[in-house]
């Protein structure tokens, strides 16, 4: 995963994923239309590091979305998904065990897309993409830097989902994004400081 304000090359990638540099670099220039690169200069395309403003209202837009996901979710959910979201959140907590935090993001991130699955609504799991694409850098470093839990709230969304609560869902996912606000907050200001 790539990190804010990390530079990113059309080889570096390429070699990164095993590609030729023709898809890399188409999916560059989707990337910067999109937003999730930023080019500084003909030769420095970088992960841009969110402002405070940016991440305060993406956390906000999350809030809602994703907690519309979790209360769909939970309403709706079968033992099957349920044993996939505990599956996700065993992973999550051996890779942080590990000292693997950026895998641990990843499975975190999974466990957030798995809820839109559940819920079955494809076209906010689209959205949804697109916001962790600017989002996901920014988690990713901080949580690789701060070691926070990561599943807390994961297991209250779990237990929503058991009694089939979508208000404790909503709830549980509300405060797995609010709770890291101030934390995030500073990490990206030791960007401007550091």
């Amino acid at each position: 995963m790539l990190r804010p304000d990390q530079k990113v090359t059309i080889r570096g990638l390429a070699e990164m994923l095993g590609t030729s540099s023709t898809p890399v670099r188409d999916a560059i220039q989707r990337m910067l239309q999109d937003q999730v690169l930023e080019q500084r200069s003909p030769r420095d395309v970088r992960v841009p590091v969110l402002e405070v403003a940016q991440y305060l209202e993406i956390a906000r837009i999350r809030i809602e979305l994703e907690g519309m996901a979790a209360q769909q979710a939970a309403r709706q959910a079968k033992p099957g998904d349920i044993s996939r979201l505990r599956r996700i959140v065993a992973q999550t907590e051996e890779a942080m065990a590990a000292d693997r935090w950026i895998r641990a993001v990843e499975y975190n991130q999974r466990f957030h897309f798995e809820l839109a699955n559940m819920a079955d609504m494809p076209v906010l799991l689209s959205i949804l993409h697109r916001l962790w694409l600017r989002m996901g850098p920014l988690i990713a470093g901080y949580y690789d830097c701060a070691r926070k839990d990561l599943v807390s709230h994961h297991y209250e969304i779990i237990a929503a989902c058991e009694t089939r609560d979508g208000p404790a869902a909503r709830a549980a996912m509300r405060a797995d994004i609010e709770e890291p606000r101030k934390g995030i907050i500073a990490y990206i200001n030791s960007f401007e400081s550091g």
